[in-house]
Order: structure tokens, then sequence, then C-alpha cells
């Protein structure tokens, strides 16, 4: 119903948007010329039809809308693979699908072996002219066998007679095919299924408890049939399963194929236990024809009029099972895109971009799942509220060499056990945050540690890049000795130095804080080196001859002036280091978005893939929109002067 209700909310707004969009081009009056940034202004409504598109595309091509309206289609497309996956090995024989006889392309081919075979025999320099003889006349018994085959009136009877059982318990399957009642399911069974339906559960993600205690999700058709059209169909595929294994068991071999095969075969056996070692070509030669002579034996080739009958049967089986599934063909064709339910055996699975592009709802699912603690992704959640003592926080902050410089010694027992706490034994209490205080809500989770990371290595980056990006651009000897060094390393990927910095500062927060760190601090020093060196020089004279000092011009004409530029190289810096955060959490980590990804690529959970990347993709908008905010607040002039 979920589904159903966005479907239907997503057509309303995009119909709606578009309708106001147009409404009010007719009616607005814009002043402002072509080029003017004024008329990229406002426009909220294309940003829903933008928005909504996407959904629609992802609910379209998930085939979740299929799954929200007709959630029992595709536990009916499953039953109805299951006829084409039998049907597929009759059909194959005959020029249904096919441009010819299954029959008439072995011959074909095998002609085409015997001749090319032949012309290599009769023009090899290893071979002599009693050999190539020899090998010509098993050629030319081999070339005997199709015929044998392919003659009517050598055809055994009892071969015929099977023919026409196959034939008529297509016919009969077709006429129990159209009628209403079939399978004839009694009470019971009808019962049995009911109950067997109740515990498969539906189409999506089905929830399942592991012997090791663990919640595993994994994507699921259904099938046991759930209606009278899916039961039709499963039991119409069982039935042509039979015939089918029965067509294949056959063989079209009469008495005197079986007496010519068998004399190639024993021929060839003895003529190549006569030859010695030095006839290692001929012998060579005499298998290949033997091979050839076996495929013809169980390849089932037949005369070319035997099986018309059991071909409009088959015809007009098809054409039935296609009339009988009814608007499910069109719902296959308009709601299952890319692709279909597909059959394998007796499982059934997503075969297009449903298979790799996880539904919306069963994402939703997931995520929910993946946030919570008591199911999380490797027992940590992906976001989630933790009570913590201030005392830990303030433990964490402050080092505990604070207690070290401070005079006097550290408690020590006394004889009767007692530990008596001096003022040093306090101070180191609070530093190492060994206290009850009160507790605060903290994050924590995957998504809270990668945020954490690239705010830390960002920010780190902006506190030391900025004012050293100013000084090289305005001293001649900070430029000439730190351009070089940043230099060196900046056209360098982040991958390149993950390995070695990970290497020396471990797998934990410190290695990938700084690798963060190094990606934006050179974005950042060129940013704000570009924006110094690029401020108008008339604006420096001015502040000159009104009487600023160094500090002033710096403080009120240079630095608002390489804003723009910082700024900007702070938005470019994010999407660098979050780059850079999933790779770096790809080769070490525990915890963090990069190593949800990673794990979840090595078993094929799609829908924790594209949970992943929406998650990045939603924090790095965050951070964007944000920036955004502080450029339109800190620089309004940008673009007006």
């Amino acid at each position: 119903m979920l589904t159903q209700a966005i479907t239907i909310l997503i057509f309303v707004a995009i119909i709606g948007c578009i309708l106001y969009g147009r409404r009010l081009i007719r009616t607005e009056k814009v002043d402002a010329v072509f080029g003017n940034p004024e008329r990229a202004k406002g426009g909220k409504h294309w940003i829903i039809v933008g928005s909504s598109a996407i959904l629609l595309v992802w609910l379209y091509y998930s085939w979740d809308i299929a799954k929200g309206f007709y959630p029992k289609s595709a536990n009916e497309l499953c039953q109805v693979a299951k006829v084409n996956d039998s049907l597929l090995g009759l059909k194959y024989q005959f020029p249904i699908e096919e441009r010819e006889f299954k029959s008439t392309s072995i011959i074909k081919i095998e002609n085409k072996n015997l001749i090319k075979i032949t012309n290599e025999i009769q023009n090899s320099p290893d071979l002599n002219d009693q050999q190539k003889s020899i090998l010509v006349g098993y050629i030319a018994k081999t070339k005997e066998l199709i015929p044998l085959l392919t003659n009517e009136d050598l055809m055994e009877i009892d071969t015929k007679l099977q023919i026409q059982e196959i034939t008529d318990d297509i016919k009969l399957l077709t006429s129990n095919f159209k009628k209403e009642d079939y399978p004839f399911e009694t009470e019971e069974q009808k019962a049995e299924r009911q109950k067997a339906i109740t515990e498969q559960g539906g189409w999506g993600i089905i929830t399942v408890r592991t012997g090791t205690g663990s919640i595993e999700n994994t994507l699921e058709v259904p099938l046991i049939p759930e209606t009278d059209r899916g039961l039709k169909f499963n039991a119409v595929a069982k039935e042509l399963k039979v015939i089918n294994d029965k067509f294949f068991k056959l063989r079209n071999h009469n008495t005197q194929f079986k007496n010519l095969i068998k004399q190639i075969k024993n021929e060839i056996k003895l003529y190549r236990k006569s030859l010695n070692d030095a006839d290692e070509v001929a012998s060579t030669y005499a298998k290949d024809i033997v091979k050839i002579a076996r495929r013809i034996e169980f390849a089932s080739i037949y005369p070319p009029t035997s099986l018309n009958k059991m071909k409009n049967a088959i015809v007009e089986f098809d054409l039935e099972q296609k009339d009988q599934q009814g608007g499910l063909r069109l719902i296959d064709i308009l709601l299952f895109p890319a692709g279909t339910i597909v059959a394998s055996g007796p499982s059934c699975s997503e075969q297009g971009s449903g298979r790799w592009l996880p539904k919306p709802s069963d994402t939703l699912n997931k995520f929910i799942l993946m946030s919570k603690p008591s199911v999380g992704y490797k027992n940590i959640p992906l976001l989630w509220i933790e009570m913590i003592d201030v005392s830990s926080i303030i433990g964490f902050i402050l080092p505990d060499w604070i207690a070290d410089i401070l005079p006097g010694e550290y408690p020590v027992h006394t004889k009767e056990g007692i530990v008596e706490q001096n003022f040093k034994g306090k101070v180191f209490k609070i530093v190492t945050g060994d206290f009850k205080l009160f507790k605060i809500p903290v994050p924590y989770g995957h998504i809270w540690d990668s945020f954490l990371r690239v705010f830390l290595g960002l920010i780190f980056g902006i506190i030391i890049g900025v004012p050293l990006g100013l000084f090289m651009g305005l001293n001649r000897f900070a430029k000439g000795f730190f351009d070089p060094l940043i230099e060196l390393y900046r056209p360098v990927p982040p991958l390149a130095w993950a390995p070695l910095i990970i290497s020396v500062l471990g797998i934990d927060n410190t290695g990938k804080v700084f690798l963060l760190f190094m990606v934006s601090l050179s974005i950042m020093i060129i940013s704000a080196r570009a924006g110094a060196s690029g401020t108008q020089l008339s604006k420096i004279h001015a502040a000159h001859s009104l009487g600023a000092s160094k500090k002033q011009i710096l403080t009120h004409v240079i630095f608002p002036n390489s804003l723009p530029e910082i700024l900007t190289g702070i938005r470019v810096a994010v999407g660098m280091c979050w780059g850079t955060l999933v790779a770096a959490e790809f080769l070490a980590g525990t915890t963090g978005i990069g190593f949800v990804e990673n794990v979840a690529k090595k078993y094929f959970q799609y829908e924790v893939i594209w949970i992943t990347i929406f998650i990045m993709g939603m924090l790095g908008l965050l951070f964007d929109i944000t920036l955004r905010k502080i450029i339109d607040k800190t620089i309004p002039w940008r673009g007006k002067g």
C-alpha cells in the first residue's frame, strides 16, 4: 500500500509542478537579462520534479511498482517461467523459435566435419597412402550412418509409437490446460498449499535467523503457487518436464544403424591397437572419426516428416499457455522492464534490472534493520544514539600528562590495603575520566564514524592549509619554499598514499584522518593561495591610502576577497575526502560506510551496496548544502561586483 501511495503521489507531484512551472512562466515578469544569475534563483518546483523523476525511475526499474500494485505477479511469472523452462528443450528441436529442425542443424554440422577431416587426411604429409585409404574408408562408413536415421522406412515401430504417445500426452496436457478446475486439486491438497504459502512469505526481502543467531536478508521470489493461475502453470510445468525427459531419452536407432555404428567402433578400435608410436597422427585421426560417429549416435536425428505432428502439438500448446497468461503478459511487458522472472529447475529468480537494483521498499526495510543496535551490520548499527557519561568525554579530551606535571607523588596504599586519594590522584582520575558525572546522548555507528573522519580531516586541512596558502600568496619565501613540497605530493593519487599511511599509523582512525588531511590540505593551500594572489590591487592601494595596517589589510581586504576561492576549495575537498575515505575503509577498517560496502560486495548484497551509495550521496549533499548556506551568508557580494 505504501508503494502504491508513493507512486501516485509522485505522479501528482510531477504533473502539478510542471503545470505550476508553466503557469509561472506565463505570469512572472523577469526584468533580468539573459546571463544574469538572478534568473536561476528559485524554482523549487523543478527540484521536486527532478527528485520525483529519479525516484520514479528507481521504483519502475527495480520492479517495486510491480510489487506494489501486483504483489503476486512475480509468483505467477515464476510458474510461467517453469513452463517455459520445461518447454524450451522441446521447442529447441523444431523450427518454432529456431530457423530449422535440430536434426537438420546436426546433419549440416557433422557433414561439414566429415568433409573437413577428409581433406585434412588426404593432404596430410604424415600419413602414407595405405593409412589415408583406411581412414577415408572409415569416414565413408560414418557418412552412411546419417541416411539410416533419416529414412522413415527404416524407422522402428516402437519408436513411432513412442513419438505418437508423446504427441498425445502434449495434446492431453493442452486440453487439460483449458479446463477451469485443472489441476483438479483436492480440499486436503489446497489446505496444505495454503499452509505452505503462509510459511514462505511474500515477494521481497526474507529475514532468516542463522544458527549463530545473526540475521540475514535475501531477496526471494515465492516458489509455491499462490493463485489459481499460478497453480495451473505449476502443474503443467511438472507434467511437461516428464514429457520432455521422455522425449530426450528416446533414440531413433534401428537395427541397421546399431550394427553399422558397432562395426565402425570395433574396426577403429582394432586399427588403433595395431598402430605403433610412430603412427600417432593416424591414431588421432581415427579417434576424431569415432567422436563424430558417437555424436551422430547420441544426437536426436529423425526423418524429416516424422515429428510434424509433435511439432503441431507443441505449437498448439505454446499458443494455449500464452493465452492462459492473460493480463499477466501485459504486466510482464509494462512493469518488468529490462528483464523478467526466470526459472532454473525448481527455483526462480529475478533476471534483469530488478536483480541488481534493489526495491526502495526492501532497501528501506534493510536500512531500518541495519540501523537497529540489535541487528546492525557486523554487530554495529549504521547510526544510533548511545548515552555516554560526560566524564568519558572529559577523559578523552584532557591529556594524562596534566596530572604528571603536578608536584607530589601519586597515592600509595596503606598496610591495611586502603588507598586514600590525594590531590594529584584526584586530578589523574579527572584527566582519565575515572569518575561519574551525568550522561548525554552521543551518536555512534558506521555513518557517524565515516562522518567524523571526513569532518576531522577537512577541519585540520582548513586550519593548516588556509593560513599557509595565504602566506604563500603574499610572501616570496613561503611560495618558493613550500611550493615544491606541495606540488610534489599533490599529483599523487590518495590511494597511492593509503597503504603507506595505514601501515605506519595503523588501521584505526588516526591513519584515515591523516590521509584525509593530506587530501584536503593541498586543495585548501591552492585555493587560499589563488584567492590571496588574485585580490585586486586597486583595493589594496585604497586600503593603504586610508592608513590601514598590514593586519587590517589582511583581515579586511585580502581574506574577504579570498573567501570565494577558499569556500569553493572546501566544496571540492569534501568530495575528494569522501572518495578517499571509502577507498581507505576498503583497504583497512572494521567500521565505516566503505567497510560496509566492501563486505556487501563480497556477498553480492546489492541492497546494502545501494544503501551505502545513497548514504554517501546524502552526506555529501548535506555538506554541500551547508557550504552553500555559508557562502550565501559570508560572501553575499559574489557575482555582483
